[in-house]
């Protein structure tokens, strides 16, 4: 009877057997589980406004996710007042001081990149601790071109879906497995810049159906546009080696993340 159940064990696909000891982490950010497959060195943060896992050798957050409503998203502009992560040790993230840009000194300059939001600061005008977007936690060096060109119409367009239907799920992170743009001038702690980032964009509809988008860009590549930055959610966790919506049923899952959804992506964002 032992060999029969250790048979039926070993034909069971990985993910179903390494489900079991994930630990369940509830949060109002998450929708069908949190990215699974950060290493286990990595700091969870769970705030109010986002929750994000802080990766101690990069010093950026492998991944933030945040879920927005109108009356998140609607107020007055705010201001980018930089900030270390106060949960975060200072050989843990960057450091906006000493002087004006911290380890960001000569960032622009250099390598022509901003600090570039994961949870944007526009869309959290409504929200009590918008400062905390400025945390440098939340914060990668992004191409200036992609930060405010292509990456933040995406980010717009994630405030006009959320207007229209009052809920939206966002999971956004970097990758790693590209052109390299070299090492922030300025700083002084070991680090290392994305190459590339994804996005997914998740909306609940009825009968619990799921509508969901999903992006990569490089940083190489900052003209690309909407339509070309398209592609599935496995392509993602290919890249980035984290596995998204795992608390679903598995024929939910595989249906969601192998769906390019094209028809409704070019429509909400294009």
């Amino acid at each position: 009877m032992k060999k029969i159940l250790l048979l039926l064990l070993l034909l069971l696909p990985f993910s179903v057997l390494s489900q079991e000891n994930r630990p369940e982490i509830h949060c109002k950010h998450f929708l069908g589980g949190y990215p699974y497959g950060t290493p286990e060195t990595n700091d969870l943060i769970n705030r109010d406004i986002y929750a994000l896992s802080n990766n101690d050798d990069t010093k950026f957050a492998d991944w933030v996710a945040y879920r927005l409503t109108p009356d998140i998203i609607n107020g007055s502009k705010k201001t980018r007042d930089w900030e270390k992560d106060p949960w975060l040790e200072d050989d843990e993230t960057l450091e906006p001081y000493p002087g004006d840009h911290g380890d960001y000194d000569g960032a622009f300059a250099e390598l022509k990149t901003h600090r570039g939001h994961q949870a944007p600061l526009a869309s959290f005008d409504g929200h009590p601790d918008w400062q905390q977007t400025n945390y440098l936690s939340n914060i990668t060096p992004q191409n200036g071109s992609l930060n405010s060109g292509v990456w933040a119409k995406i980010e717009k367009k994630v405030r006009e879906l959320c207007e229209e239907t009052g809920e939206v799920y966002v999971m956004t992170g970097p990758l790693y497995d590209g052109e390299s743009i070299g090492t922030l001038p300025g700083s002084d702690e070991a680090h290392k810049i994305p190459t590339g980032y994804w996005k997914i964009v998740a909306l609940k509809e009825e009968g619990d159906y799921i509508n969901a988008a999903s992006f990569i860009f490089e940083q190489q590549d900052a003209k690309k546009t909407i339509s070309d930055a398209l592609v599935t959610i496995d392509q993602i966790e290919e890249r980035s080696a984290l596995d998204f919506f795992w608390m679903f049923q598995s024929n939910k899952e595989t249906a969601l993340e192998a769906n390019l959804n094209k028809e409704w992506a070019l429509s909400n964002f294009e």
